[in-house]
């Protein structure tokens, strides 16, 4: 199943709540903003957010500094 995450294409073996897909990138869910097709996801809503084929997933990591 082909999926865009961050504007590129990406293959997955089966389908993914956007929980599991952070999951297998290795990608902490503090300080992380998720986008589901232009519509941000609330934190509460990553394990009940299922990918479909041909979704568009963009992830933003919020970064400290000063």
């Amino acid at each position: 199943m082909k999926i865009f995450i961050n504007g590129e294409a990406h293959e997955l073996e089966k389908p993914l709540t956007l929980e599991q897909l952070l999951v297998s990138l290795s990608i902490s869910q503090k300080r992380v903003a998720v986008e589901l097709n232009r519509e941000i996801v609330p934190h509460g809503q990553y394990q009940n957010s299922h990918i479909k084929a041909e979704d568009r997933v963009e992830i933003v990591h919020a970064i400290g500094g000063g």
